[in-house]
């Protein structure tokens, strides 16, 4: 059983010590990577910055020559994501631990999101408290804040790195729960947002009913990421990928994007998937105080304090639909979408704030126009429908429409 210590020990070499020392303590063995490229280490390493720099493309020497930090942060975080996914794969990884400022939680987090879910990960930052979705990202890594920065050993210091020491060997060292191999239970991956929800939850307890295993996934941009490198990990089956509203934010530019990426993960993997487009009606803003200058005389509507939305355009919506149309079209496994007439969300509705049938059509029309062509079996083995439904999206017979036909879909690639 060991553990991976990652730092930059020309820094951080006193602290990441001290981290070592603690695990040992508890019968843990430990591997510790220097990321380091500035001074020499203060610790001696397992692993060098020789082969974390070389994994990237260079060497220390050159990074050191060249004498930029941004740089060799970016290098040093490449070099270490490849070095920790191979030792992974060799089986020397049971739980890796980071710590560091900027650079040093930049560096450890790359490694630790090259690993899969599951594995334990702890990084200690004094970024913690912060922003941390360019760290954790859609990973299940856990941050501590230090409170104090990481500027030497003093009772403060001590404390966190202990208590965050001790955390990653209670992961690692305590019962895991582990997939069993006898539950043959198809995984399949949902998407809801709080205005798709009576939509989502029947599709779910339907699915269960059946047999299936649900992971439902909150689409906060955050959650889509998540999704997505499950699906890219092989850990889901099919997809009920019903509320796209991500897609929204990434294209008009709200604050709950999923990245460029979304929705290519299961087209990538070939699984079967059932789509709608859920929450397409909005972007996502905090404060309405927030919300940029260039969106001034849209509609707004105040979810909350801390939450505003915003209604999306027909414009919009066609560049989105055409969005949807062009990566769904390059699936090598079956999917349906299934377009909601009655309205997208909770606000799109007849009286609710959002209602715009014209926007609501300028997306169904882009979503057909890029898929009719391929709504029947063109030689490619799978089958891509398009239909258009009189629901609402949170309609029960809409909800129960979606599930029963992904459960033909599995039931047809378990034929097959």
């Amino acid at each position: 059983m060991a553990v991976v210590l990652i730092g930059t020990l020309d820094t951080k070499g006193g602290e990441l010590a001290f981290v070592r020392d603690q695990i040992r303590a508890q019968g843990v063995e430990t591997l510790v990577i220097d990321a380091g490229s500035q001074g020499p280490p203060t610790l001696d390493p397992d692993i060098g910055r020789d082969e974390v720099f070389r994994r990237a493309g260079t060497s220390a020497e050159a990074v050191t020559e060249r004498g930029d930090r941004g740089e060799a942060v970016a290098k040093a975080a490449e070099g270490a994501a490849s070095l920790v996914a191979d030792l992974h794969r060799e089986g020397r990884v049971d739980g890796v631990f980071g710590l560091g400022g900027s650079a040093g939680t930049v560096i450890g987090s790359a490694a630790m999101r090259a690993l899969p879910f599951g594995v334990p990960k702890v990084m200690v930052s004094t970024l913690a408290s912060g922003q941390t979705r360019p760290f954790v990202g859609g990973s299940d890594i856990a941050m501590f804040h230090p409170v104090a920065d990481l500027a030497g050993l003093n009772r403060l210091t001590k404390m966190a790195l202990s208590n965050a020491a001790h955390a990653l060997v209670g992961m690692v060292k305590g019962p895991r729960v582990i997939d069993d191999p006898a539950d043959r239970r198809p995984v399949v991956a949902a998407t809801m947002f709080g205005v798709t929800t009576p939509c989502v939850d029947r599709a779910r307890r339907r699915l269960e009913a059946e047999g299936c295993e649900v992971l439902v996934f909150h689409a906060t941009g955050i959650g889509g990421l998540a999704m997505e490198g499950l699906i890219r990990d092989g850990r889901v089956d099919a997809v009920l990928d019903l509320t796209t509203t991500e897609l929204a934010d990434e294209h008009v530019g709200g604050i709950l994007s999923a990245g460029p990426d979304r929705l290519k993960a299961a087209v990538r993997r070939g699984i079967p998937q059932v789509v709608s487009v859920g929450a397409l009606d909005m972007v996502n803003f905090g404060p309405r105080a927030t919300v940029p200058e260039r969106f001034a005389g849209r509609l707004f509507y105040q979810h909350n304090p801390s939450v505003t939305l915003m209604r999306t355009m027909p414009e919009e919506n066609a560049a989105i639909g055409a969005r949807m149309g062009e990566i769904l079209a390059g699936a090598t496994a079956d999917v349906a979408v299934f377009l909601p007439l009655g309205g997208v969300s909770a606000l799109d509705a007849p009286g609710r704030p959002f209602h715009d049938p014209e926007a609501d059509s300028a997306l169904f029309a882009a979503i057909h126009q890029k898929l009719d062509g391929l709504a029947s079996d063109d030689g490619s083995g799978r089958m891509i429908g398009v239909e258009d439904r009189p629901e609402h999206i949170n309609d029960p017979a809409f909800a129960d429409l979606a599930a029963c036909t992904l459960l033909l879909l599995l039931q047809q690639r378990r034929q097959s």
